[in-house]
């Protein structure tokens, strides 16, 4: 953060890329940004120093001034054709609503956030520029305490820290360890966006604040500048299955717009239009892309967000998904075809469809494809199947599909699948469950039958083999824990979290309850090196007499 800030300071534009990205990734978001220069060594970077080298320079005197219009930071998200794109924001876009958020909620020099959001995440463009432009602070947890609820709210109380920002999820995390406790008593303003908003988390956070602590709904895109909407208190009206969009925020507009870019009348569904100040330069280095998602009409230049939506009573926004292929797992927004391209990279893979499947909280992907050799086709779709968990790699396991072609023989995984994909796609990209078939289910007019894939999908998770019954009362209880978690029976001591449907933030939450209900030393890099009840439970057992406490979980 003190990079993107001196960066900033000396007239130039920053570009986050995670240290967990691969280096194939990081290859290409260099090339499309044009970066001339990496802070901390990256090998992918055309050039890079180390922080202590720039330190040895004389600091300037004061920033340097900065266009208004000129490009404030490039962040990058997932692409359809397996090119990641970058959204080039302006610093009068971001300062529109960061300015406006900050008067609107009375942020001020008294007010600290603990950031949680990565660099390469947007959230992160108001706890930098919003908080400390006002005069406030940030807590910085270290990296091993990024995926501890416990940590967070231990840093909350260390560190009196008022206002919190994030997506809903991690929110939801932080209530699960407080548990039947309060949270810190200064905390009295959440802002929650990037996915769906639970429309009991209001409540939940009002009772566990002694000062009543304000939910605040935020939606928009990473195209218009972080956000573009608000909804104050985070409830949702009587008759709503789910928190409202709300209304936009100052100098924003929206519009929703049927396919023909005439307006929708309230209450019927349409594509999200944004306008205003907040919206992004364009997609850096791709005018086309750019003209295709920005694009002008009614009352000037607005940006097509692919959400579908509807006006609702009191001008209300509701949200109702996307209406293209991209899709939210973990909440990570991501294209599919980005996936797809990845799998068809491989020298072993002919074609590849990737889909999301499940609800809301526990959405996972799931990929098929088809053997190089088989590349063609048939309008068949069966063969076998081969699972691997989001952090274990494949597994052995394969078994006869539904509708195999007469004499296919079964096609085993590329051994170095997990690898190539790693090198090439984000951590929450990487499918969770890949299966081979001797040939893509087609539509009449040739196109992937996506509706069959999804039932194979289905077919494919609620597959078992032979459990192994947990084996002692540890066991049992972890077993209990999970399946509540993952809202299904958990009956197998081998059973893999990720190949059950579980996600990252799943799991933060399921190591959340089990240190709060077990043991508190439980360690989330163990669990991710070995993702089994069973070696959960060994875990717990070697931590000692204390590793299970008395009670029901």
């Amino acid at each position: 953060m003190c990079a993107a800030l001196g960066i900033v300071a000396a007239g130039a534009a920053y570009v986050p890329v995670g240290v967990s990205q691969p280096a194939r990734r990081r290859e290409r978001v260099h090339e499309a940004a044009g970066t001339v220069l990496s802070i901390g060594a990256d090998p992918a970077a055309p050039a890079s120093c180390e922080v202590a080298e720039l330190l040895g320079h004389a600091p300037l005197l004061e920033p340097v001034p900065a266009d208004p219009a000129g490009t404030a930071y490039v962040v990058f998200t997932s692409g359809s054709t397996g090119e990641p794109k970058g959204v080039e924001v302006s610093h009068a876009a971001a300062l529109n609503t960061v300015a406006d958020v900050v008067a609107r909620y009375s942020v001020g020099p008294g007010d600290r956030v603990l950031a949680l959001s990565a660099l390469d995440f947007d959230l992160s463009v108001f706890d930098v520029f919003g908080v400390l432009g006002a005069g406030g602070a940030l807590v910085l947890p270290r990296e091993e305490e990024r995926t501890d609820a416990h940590r967070w709210l231990e840093l909350c109380r260390e560190h009196r820290v008022t206002v919190w920002n994030s997506v809903p999820a991690l929110l939801d995390l932080l209530l699960v360890a407080a548990g039947d406790g309060q949270l810190p008593d200064g905390l009295y303003l959440a802002l929650v966006s990037g996915d769906w908003v639970g429309t009991d988390l209001a409540g939940r956070l009002e009772r566990a604040s002694s000062r009543r602590a304000r939910l605040v709904a935020l939606g928009g895109a990473t195209e218009a500048a972080i956000w573009s909407n608000a909804h104050d208190g985070g409830r949702a009206p009587a008759g709503w299955s789910s928190v409202p969009y709300g209304l936009p925020l100052a100098r924003q507009r929206f519009r929703v717009v049927d396919p023909h870019g005439r307006d929708c009348p309230d209450g019927v569904p349409g594509e999200l239009w944004i306008g205003g100040a907040g919206l992004a330069r364009g997609y850096r280095g791709d005018p086309e892309r750019t003209s295709e998602r920005f694009v002008e009409g009614p009352g000037g230049r607005w940006y097509r967000t692919g959400d579908l939506g509807r006006y609702r009573e009191n001008g209300l926004l509701e949200f109702l998904g996307r209406a293209d292929r991209q899709v939210k797992v973990g909440g990570h927004r991501l294209e599919p075809g980005e996936v797809e391209a990845a799998l068809r990279e491989h020298p072993g893979i002919g074609r590849a469809a990737v889909l999301a499947v499940g609800g809301r909280g526990d959405r996972r992907l799931v990929g098929f494809l088809t053997p190089a050799d088989e590349a063609a086709g048939h309008d068949d779709a069966g063969g076998p199947t081969a699972g691997h968990a989001a952090a274990g790699g494949p597994t052995a396991e394969h078994a006869a599909a539904g509708h195999a072609a007469a004499g296919s023989a079964p096609a085993d995984l590329p051994p170095d699948l997990d690898a190539h994909l790693r090198e090439r796609l984000a951590p929450h990209a990487v499918p969770g469950v890949l299966r081979v078939l001797p040939s893509l289910p087609l539509t009449p007019n040739g196109k992937v039958d996506r509706p069959a894939l999804e039932a194979l999908a289905a077919d494919l998770l609620a597959e078992r083999g032979a459990p192994e019954e947990p084996a002692d009362d540890v066991e049992r209880r972890l077993a209990d824990l999970w399946s509540r978690v993952l809202g299904a029976p958990v009956e197998d001591r081998a059973a893999n979290f990720f190949a059950l449907g579980g996600t990252s933030l799943l799991a933060l939450r399921m190591i959340t309850e089990v240190r709060g209900a077990l043991h508190p030393g439980v360690s989330t890099r163990a669990f991710l090196a070995d993702p089994t009840l069973r070696a959960l439970a060994d875990q717990l057992r070697g931590a000692g007499d204390d590793a299970v406490v008395v009670g029901t979980i």
